[in-house]
């Protein structure tokens, strides 16, 4: 019984988190370029296995208690995920650099890598919708075995990223014609803006 449970965290987990957002789009763009590919998948898959802890043990006293959270969330986000498009809009229409497939060439430090990767995360409120609210919800199904539940779901969070951020390498020799590199970019800004817009357009 437990080990269904435990299937069924990580398969919710798991289909909560594969479709193409703003997150997983910058760790498959870290993945391509092949720098600081570790520290990003580990900060992603451990904000989410926070976040889907919270949601397991308290999502619904924290939309009671803290009603203004929402809109700052909101609001927030979409101004990051704007700066963000635009930045890589940018990047598009001005660099002619190719990626290597050995990942060479200048990269961002660390530092400005992990800052974007956590507000990408921590000011998305769909990230909040999908492991707070409905995988709390959800878990409220299996009572007495939340945490097996949990457990699932955090798997299926570290089994994503890593595989999105070690599985991109296989794309590098496509990416190696900067035509192709601007194309992401491009679709990176297109999927940023998206998101920005319904987070301000659609409460």
């Amino acid at each position: 019984m437990a080990f269904d449970i435990y299937l069924t965290g990580l398969t919710m987990g798991l289909g909560l988190i594969v479709a193409i957002g703003a997150q997983n789009a910058f760790v498959l763009r870290q993945g391509l370029r092949g720098t600081h590919v570790l520290a990003v998948c580990l900060t992603c898959a451990a904000s989410d296995a926070a976040l889907i802890l919270l949601g397991v043990s308290s999502f619904g006293r924290i939309a009671t208690a803290l009603p203004w959270i929402d809109p700052l969330m909101r609001f927030g986000g979409a101004g990051f995920l704007f700066w963000y498009g635009a930045r890589s809009l940018h990047s598009a229409l001005r660099s002619s650099a190719a990626l290597t497939t050995s990942g060479a060439g200048p990269s961002d430090p660390l530092p400005q890598v992990l800052l974007a990767c956590l507000a990408i995360t921590w000011l998305n409120p769909h990230v909040y919708l999908d492991t707070v609210v409905l995988l709390g919800t959800i878990s409220t199904q299996f009572p007495g075995s939340e945490t097996v539940f949990a457990a699932g779901a955090i798997t299926g969070s570290f089994l994503f990223f890593f595989t999105l951020g070690y599985g991109a390498g296989w794309l590098r020799p496509v990416f190696a014609r900067p035509g192709a590199w601007r194309l992401l970019e491009v679709a990176i800004a297109a999927i940023m803006w998206t998101i920005a817009l319904r987070l301000v357009l659609n409460p």
